[in-house]
Order: structure tokens, then C-alpha cells, then sequence
């Protein structure tokens, strides 16, 4: 009898310790997005410092699904801490269509009109059908926004535009961009859509946790408005598909 009661005993404090460990597995949950699921660690990527964080948006105007992108990240990137900055990178792949936007966007960079021009020159690809197929066409329209159309020309041949075409693409490469829109944060962690980031919404949220981590890493003060930034620019989150 005193041996069953032992037994018992132990089998009640063994039951005990289980549920406490639930219970504590419970209560620390881990990270609320993974990597290799939610996001990819770039390689040999450098230690940053500083208390700052950027945020690089790799698209193209080429791209349908950037457009769509578009109204999400204009949202999002209005709220942004003063932490964060915040920058675009047009993709080339390899496609000449691509080439000649990138082109002319990093022209328009180094013209200080990018921005500026930007959702307009979306709004007239994806809304408005107006597709240029030359520097000279695209020259016209960015002449709207504030720049000589034959200057716009002669700095999109020139070797600052060349250098900065060169840059952008190795941010490309070195990040294993494969898709487009991909998010790039703080030259260490890649956001593409997967089956894990489905929509634009999930995306913009990962983006903010990794921002909340590589301002941890570095020390920094993490802002509220990171965590609460939030990417609902449209009433239904937009699935992601890349290019």
C-alpha cells in the first residue's frame, strides 16, 4: 500500500510539472514571425549602428504587382519614426523593359524628382495605360515635374547614373532579391511574399517587427510608432504574388 501511494505521488508531481511547463511555454511564446519562414537573414550582412534603421523598397514600374504595392507602402511610409529611413531601389532581372525604368529612375534620383514623380509615373503605366518605351518619352513626362527633358536625357547616359545603376543592383544581388515588391531592412533581413506572407498587410507587419529588432540589437530606444505602424492602406489586404 505505501508503495502505491509513492507511485502516486510521483505520478501527481510528474502531471504537476508538465502542466507548468505548459503553462510557462505558454506564457513565453516565441518571436511573432520566423526566420526562414517569415523573413531570410542576408548573408555576411554588416553590423549596423547608430540607432538607425533602413528600409529599402527593391520594385519596378514594370512590375504590376509594385503598383498594386503602391497605395500600402505610401501609407506606411508616413508613419514612419525618425528612426527609420526609408528608400526605393528599381530591379533590373536581366528584362530591358526594366533597364530602361531603372534607368530613368535613378536619373530622376540623382535629379532630386524621384519622389515626387513617382506615383504619378505608376499612375500613368497601370492606370492610365501609357506605357514609354524610350528615354526621349520618359524624358516628356518627368519634363512635368520640374526638369529640362533634353538635361533628363543627357544625365540618364552619364557615368553618376551608370555608378548608381551598378549600386543598386548589387543592393539587389547581395540581398538574393528574387521577386518583386521585396523589402530589404536594415541591410540584414529580406521580406518577399511567401506562403507565410501572403498579403501586403503581413508584409509591412514583418517589416516593423525586424525594424523593432535591428533597433534592439543596436542598443536603440525602440519608437511606439514602429510597433504600431500599420500597413492597412485599403479595406482588404491585397494578396502578394511576385514577379
Amino acid at each position: 500500500m505505501r508503495s502505491r501511494k509513492i507511485a502516486l505521488f510521483a505520478l501527481l508531481a510528474a502531471a504537476l510539472c508538465a502542466g507548468s511547463t505548459g503553462l510557462q511555454a505558454q506564457g513565453n511564446p516565441g518571436p511573432k514571425y520566423q526566420q526562414g519562414i517569415h523573413y531570410t537573414l542576408i548573408e555576411n550582412a554588416p553590423v549596423t549602428t547608430g540607432g538607425k534603421v533602413t528600409v529599402v523598397e527593391a520594385f519596378s514600374y514594370m512590375c504590376t504587382h509594385c503598383a498594386t504595392f503602391e497605395p500600402y507602402i505610401t501609407s506606411w511610409k508616413q508613419r514612419l519614426p525618425a528612426a527609420v529611413d526609408f528608400k526605393r531601389v528599381p530591379v533590373v532581372f536581366g528584362r530591358g523593359s526594366w533597364e530602361l525604368y531603372a534607368r530613368a529612375y535613378v536619373t530622376a534620383e540623382l535629379m532630386g524628382i524621384a519622389e515626387k514623380a513617382h506615383a504619378a509615373l505608376m499612375d500613368k503605366l497601370w492606370k492610365e495605360n501609357q506605357v514609354m518605351k524610350t528615354m526621349d518619352e520618359l524624358a516628356q513626362f518627368y519634363s512635368a515635374h520640374g526638369v529640362e527633358a533634353g538635361n533628363f536625357v543627357a544625365t540618364s547616359n552619364s557615368f553618376a547614373v551608370d555608378a548608381k545603376m551598378r549600386r543598386d543592383q548589387q543592393i539587389v544581388q547581395t540581398a538574393g532579391v528574387r521577386g518583386t515588391p521585396s523589402l530589404i531592412v536594415g541591410v540584414k533581413y529580406l521580406v518577399a511574399g511567401s506562403e507565410a506572407v501572403a498579403n501586403y498587410d503581413v508584409m509591412l507587419d514583418v517589416v516593423n517587427f525586424l525594424i523593432e529588432v535591428d533597433l534592439a540589437a543596436q542598443g536603440a530606444a525602440v519608437p511606439a510608432s514602429a510597433s504600431e505602424n500599420s500597413a492597412a492602406a485599403e479595406p482588404a489586404a491585397a494578396t502578394v504574388a511576385e514577379d
